[in-house]
């Protein structure tokens, strides 16, 4: 039986090509997202036995939606493709339940291992990576709790995306009223009173790319 895979990017090129590589490889690509909302669908319809998520995407990003598919799908296994190599989000990629860390950089060499290691049981981090996780293993290094549920690091993204708390609730299906009220708090409990300083919360976070 061929692996059955989910693919979360929003560039298209990007997915096009991993789609080719893949099905080289003999497995089957069951659904394609270009965001994290699209990929929580897909999941639910597909029950893939892994998904590929990119993590600067719109929306909901790769990281909160790795959090939502660990509960909605725990039999998905997760990988995460991104450009990033810091610490920071490497921990917190491995926190939200993937089991794969995959560079971009690196994705046409290592991806197809990185499926057949996550599949065996094992975590599979590109080599380049690696030295990175060894460090922070090192020196102890954790990340600091994040106190916001996952609704409001939701709200944070789309904030830090440059939406307006009416287009938030409009996408969300909530009112104004529960995501101001959101806002408030999420702020309240990171101590941060202006939208700037909230904005570069949230890239340092992996929460969004920019």
């Amino acid at each position: 039986m061929p692996t059955h895979l989910l693919l979360a990017e929003d560039h298209v090129l990007v997915r096009q090509a991993l789609r080719v590589l893949l099905e080289q490889a003999g497995m089957v690509v069951v659904g394609e997202g270009s965001d994290g909302l699209e990929a929580l669908q897909l999941a639910h319809t597909h029950q893939p036995e892994v998904a590929i998520l990119d993590i600067a995407m719109p929306h909901l990003n790769g990281l909160e939606t790795a959090r939502r598919l660990r509960e909605a799908v725990p039999q998905t296994k997760l990988i995460v493709l991104t450009m990033h190599t810091d610490e920071s989000y490497v921990l917190e990629a491995l926190q939200a339940g993937a089991v794969g860390y995959v560079l971009k950089t690196q994705a046409a060499v290592d991806i197809v291992q990185a499926i057949h290691t996550v599949l065996q049981g094992a975590i599979y981090v590109s080599p380049r990576v690696t030295r990175t996780i060894v460090e922070a293993y090192l020196n102890c290094v954790a990340l600091p709790p994040d106190p916001l549920t996952s609704r409001e690091r939701e709200i944070v993204q789309r904030i830090a995306e440059g939406q307006t708390t009416k287009e938030i609730a409009a996408d969300l299906e909530l009112s104004v009223k529960t995501v101001e009220s959101h806002r408030i708090n999420l702020m309240r409990k990171l101590d941060i009173h202006e939208t700037a300083t909230l904005v570069r919360y949230a890239i340092r976070r992996g929460l969004t790319a920019a």
